[in-house]
């Protein structure tokens, strides 16, 4: 039991001003700082948990950099070459424009790390492919390009995993490593499910890329395929970290859209510096508050007592893991990412090690449950993007995305009882034991 009144307060606080609409960031740092005056301790703690915390760590550096080089390539022509290298290979198949949305995605995140990033971008531009002349229900449309993009943070890079690391002192390398087989999974299963329902429904198929075609199609797209080999072989070749990889895809999708496609000139450069700044504020917001807070609940000695209350009921690592997936998809429907990660994750850290689950695995199993989150209603917030940018009305992809979600639940189950499919590729790289 919390015995000190000044956590409680810190608490009421948090909520209601959260309610009250103040971003969550500073709804954090409010309270944290009341926390700390209340208690008697010193306020300059507030400080030095930020400049420790995310100004004093070197991996916090890359959320940043993914941030950028997602917006480069959103601005550049890169999205569209990819897309035209997807529709090759394809478009022919059954649902041909869901096959190309579900593959562009999955290229996609091999270069932005962000969900969001994939909708605004890419998956603006096929969901009005697929509505237009009326050749896909517009929900599905929006439904397929939501779904599809959840697999961004999850292939490698992925924003959420470097929250995860900073959080959780696990490897990046070795989550960025884990999330490969799931997010091919993912795309798999998607691809099977979009099949399955253009048979059904009688979707149009592509016509078929004349063969003398490919050869300028690939090269057109091998300069943005070659991004996440050159991220990756660097980071797993020890040429440098993934901070550092960050940074050299920022810059290779920079010289991409600048001097190899010219379709960024310095205004557009600007507007692209101008959102990058935006998002990062945000997010660095987010962090600010939530190390302040990880640190007064770190003091209450919160983690202990969340293990304690956990063992009282002797869960297995079975109902364990089913508790927590439970629980993240609900809290999924009406939290953001950054919250669930930043301020709830931490409090289970401790519960999962001392169970004996790898903390990789862990990781994995808690990015995937956030994606799910992303399209699940009533916040789901990739389809609030949707509706933004398409003008796809909410209720239309609502009726669609059950299918997916269950689709999605199923392999995270699947995911979250077989560890190996995260597990076998850090293994065999070395990275974990």
């Amino acid at each position: 039991m919390i015995e000190n009144y000044a956590f409680v307060i810190m608490l009421v606080i948090l909520i209601s001003t959260t309610i009250a609409g103040l971003p969550m960031g500073i709804a954090m740092i409010v309270s944290s700082i009341f926390y700390l005056l209340m208690a008697g301790r010193d306020v300059g703690l507030a400080s030095e948990m930020v400049l420790n915390g995310v100004f004093g760590n070197f991996v916090a550096l890359a959320v940043p950099l993914f941030i950028f080089a997602a917006n480069i390539m959103n601005a550049g022509q890169i999205s569209d070459r990819l897309l035209k290298f997807s529709l090759a290979l394809v478009g022919r198949l059954p649902g041909g424009l869901g096959q190309v949305n579900i593959l562009t995605s999955l290229i996609f995140s091999g270069m932005s790390g962000s969900a969001v990033s994939d909708v605004a971008g890419v998956g603006k531009i096929l969901t009005n492919m697929m509505i237009t002349n009326d050749r896909y229900p517009r929900g599905f449309a929006g439904a397929i390009t939501a779904t599809s993009s959840v697999v961004g943070p999850i292939f490698p890079p992925s924003i959420p995993m470097v929250f995860y690391a900073l959080i959780s002192s696990t490897s990046v390398g070795a989550l960025f490593l884990g999330g490969i087989v799931p997010a091919l999974l993912i795309v798999t299963v998607l691809s099977i499910v979009v099949m399955i329902s253009a048979k059904l429904r009688g979707f149009p198929v592509e016509d078929a890329i004349p063969l003398k075609a490919f050869p300028m199609i690939l090269l057109r797209a091998i300069p943005p395929l070659m991004m996440p080999i050159l991220l990756l072989g660097g980071i797993y070749s020890g040429a440098f970290t993934p901070t550092e990889a960050a940074a050299v895809s920022a810059f290779y999708a920079l010289m991409l859209s600048v001097f190899a496609y010219r379709a960024i000139g310095f205004a557009d450069f600007l507007k692209v510096v101008i959102a990058t700044v935006k998002t990062t504020a945000v997010v660095t917001l987010v962090l600010c508050g939530a190390f302040i807070f990880n640190y007064v609940v770190t003091v209450e000695q919160i983690p202990q007592a969340t293990f304690d209350f956990i063992n009282q009921f002797e869960l297995t690592v079975v109902t364990f893991f089913l508790a927590i997936n439970v629980l993240y998809l609900v809290m999924g429907c009406f939290l953001d990412v950054s919250t669930i990660m930043l301020v709830i994750t931490p409090l289970f850290i401790p519960a999962a090690a001392a169970m004996g689950i790898d903390l990789h695995h862990f990781g994995i199993v808690v990015v995937f449950n956030m994606m799910i989150g992303l399209i699940t209603p009533p916040y789901g917030i990739l389809l609030f993007i949707i509706k933004a940018l398409n003008g796809i009305p909410l209720g239309e992809m609502i009726s669609e995305i059950w299918l997916f979600v269950a689709v999605l639940i199923a392999l995270l189950m699947l995911i979250t009882y077989v560890p190996e499919l995260v597990l076998w590729l850090p293994r065999m790289a070395g990275l974990i034991s």
